[in-house]
């Protein structure tokens, strides 16, 4: 399946547009990431356990959009929309929503 952030996909038409398909995901950030990314934070850096994190919530996001898309008779996905947000108490969750068009071509 073709999955892409543009509106068409360069020389292949679209021949049926199936709908709006989504994705999302919620993933909570435990205790000992927090103490290690507060750390970097200080000292400056990257933080891989949390960047590990958003790839992981991402993927699943995007890997249950292209489910949907599947369950259509889609052979695309175009359009598509990456939403990261914070939720819950004292912003402890990652919320990633993915969304697009799903089509064949």
């Amino acid at each position: 399946m073709i999955l892409t952030t543009t509106p068409q996909i360069e020389g292949c038409p679209i021949r049926e547009y199936k709908g709006v398909v989504t994705g999302e995901t919620i993933i909570g950030a435990n205790f000992l990431k927090d103490i290690g990314a507060s750390l970097r934070d200080f000292f400056g850096g990257r933080s891989a356990s949390y960047e590990k994190v958003l790839r992981q919530a991402k993927d699943t996001a995007m890997n249950e959009m292209m489910q949907r898309a599947m369950e259509m008779g889609a052979n695309a996905v175009v359009g598509i929309d990456i939403d990261y947000e914070t939720i819950g108490q004292g912003n402890s969750m990652l919320m990633v929503a993915t969304s697009g068009t799903a089509v064949v071509i």
